[in-house]
């Protein structure tokens, strides 16, 4: 079936060489059933064509008939102006779908066309607007997009700058560490030479803090002091040995 069928294809041209197998004449095999059926639909569509053209040229013929009877006019009778006037109207009446060839069909036909035109035309400019409304909303959206591309690169850049300086202090955070560690580290380590070549303790950095510690609290301590002091230099001379002599007897009746 397939050589047939590719035979009647290429007519009296040789048929092209191809790979002889299973799958190929499977394959030609399915693409000769799609042309059969596809040539079938043809002939049916050429059939069909036919039998229209023969229904529209009966009517052609069964209403020029009428026209002969009724307006007496036979072809070739009119002259050619008036040949083309009756086709003006003829096309004329087929652009606008008329019923008939009135004045009244055609003044309806053409007020709706007018109607139709001028709703279209209004339309148009609606959309013209909403197009020029849009284009300056893109226009504005696009500028936005822009000046957000400028902020982000400069975000992106202040970032590196913040980032790059974030590592420098972070490096120099861990220098500072690692150099007061040392110098803890040497401390104690000189301390213990002193102290192993004789120094007081008292001497010692441990020794001086824990003074300086005590002497804020000692200052602390004498700040109240310092204030009721002030407040007995504000007394008259006269109290003074008074509260001496009642700050003796206290003291000496404890």
């Amino acid at each position: 079936q397939v050589t047939l069928w590719l035979k009647k294809l290429y007519g009296g041209v040789p048929i092209p060489e191809y790979e002889v197998n299973e799958r190929t004449v499977d394959i030609l095999h399915e693409i000769m059933e799609s042309n059969e059926e596809r040539d079938k639909d043809v002939m049916l569509l050429i059939e069909d064509m036919k039998e229209r053209t023969s229904k529209c040229e009966a009517e052609a013929d069964y209403w020029q008939d009428i026209i002969r009877e009724t307006l007496g006019y036979l072809e070739g009778s009119m002259s050619k102006e008036a040949n083309d006037d009756l086709t003006d109207l003829v096309q004329s009446a087929i652009e606008l779908d008329v019923e008939d060839t009135s004045l009244s069909s055609f003044y309806s036909a053409i007020n709706d066309m007018t109607l139709e035109m001028y709703k279209t035309k209004s339309k148009n400019e609606e959309m013209e607007q909403k197009l020029r409304t849009l284009t300056k909303k893109l226009t504005s959206a696009l500028m936005v997009e822009k000046q957000l591309e400028k902020d982000i690169e400069k975000l992106k850049k202040s970032q590196v700058a913040q980032q790059a300086k974030a590592e420098t202090q972070s490096k120099t955070m861990k220098f500072l560490e690692a150099k007061s560690k040392d110098l803890k580290i040497r401390i104690c380590d000189a301390e213990a030479e002193l102290v192993a070549s004789g120094l007081d303790q008292s001497l010692t950095h441990e020794a001086l803090v824990k003074s300086s510690e005590e002497l804020v609290a000692l200052r602390e301590e004498i700040e109240p002091l310092k204030t009721e002091l002030a407040s007995y230099h504000d007394l008259p001379p006269v109290t003074i040995p008074l509260l001496c002599c009642i700050c003796h007897q206290v003291n000496f009746s404890g």
